[in-house]
C-alpha cells in the first residue's frame, strides 16, 4: 500500500473512533485508549519517517504538520488525564476532534497531492511498507511508550530534534 493511502486509510479510523466517543454507547476509556495508541502510532511514522522523505516538497506544510502533531497531542494527555464523567470530558473530545480535522484536511487537499505528484508509486508503496511495520510496532508499545511524559515535551519535539540531529551528523 502506497504511504498516502495507509495514511489515508488511518485518518478514516480515527474519525470511526472520535464517532464512536461522541455517540456514548461504548466503554468511552476503551476506544479513548485505541485512539491514543492509533494517533501515537500514526504521529510516529509521520514524523519518523514520511514527513523527512517529503520535506523538500512542501517544508512549510511540513513544518506546520509537526506542530499541529505537538498540539494535538498535549490535547490529547490533557483527555486521557479526564474522567469521562467530567464535564470537561465531551468539549477535549470535540476539540482533539477538530485540531485532528484540520491536519486531515491540509494533508489530504495539499500534502498528499503535492507528494503523489513528486514521488513515484514504486517509492510510496516502499515508503508504505516501512509505515506499515512501524506503525505496528507504536501500536503494540501504546501511547505511553511512544510519547514523552508530561506536557513539557511532545514527540514532535523529540522527533525534530533527531532529525536535526542527524542532519548534523551527516554534514560532518
Amino acid at each position: 500500500m502506497k504511504a498516502t493511502a495507509l495514511l489515508e486509510s488511518q485518518h478514516r479510523k480515527v474519525e470511526a473512533l472520535f464517532k464512536k466517543l461522541e455517540n456514548g454507547r461504548t466503554d468511552p476509556q476503551v476506544v479513548l485508549e485505541e485512539l491514543a495508541n492509533s494517533l501515537a502510532a500514526h504521529m510516529a511514522i509521520e514524523q519518523e519517517i514520511f514527513y523527512p522523505k517529503v520535506k523538500e516538497i512542501d517544508a512549510d506544510v511540513i513544518n506546520e504538520s509537526y506542530e499541529e502533531h505537538a498540539v494535538a497531542e498535549l490535547a490529547l494527555k490533557r483527555l486521557l488525564m479526564t474522567d469521562p464523567e467530567e464535564e470537561a470530558f465531551m468539549a477535549r473530545v470535540t476539540t482533539l476532534k477538530e485540531l485532528i480535522q484540520h491536519h486531515v484536511q491540509e494533508e489530504e487537499e495539499e500534502l498528499f497531492p503535492a507528494v503523489e505528484k513528486k514521488v513515484n508509486e514504486a517509492q510510496l508503496a516502499q515508503l508504505g511498507k516501512l509505515m506499515k511495520a512501524r506503525f505496528e510496532e507504536v501500536m503494540e508499545a501504546g501511547f505511553a511508550a511512544a510519547v514523552p511524559r508530561g506536557m513539557a515535551k511532545t514527540s514532535s519535539d523529540v522527533s525534530k530534534k533527531e532529525l536535526s540531529r542527524r542532519k548534523t551528523k551527516s554534514a560532518a
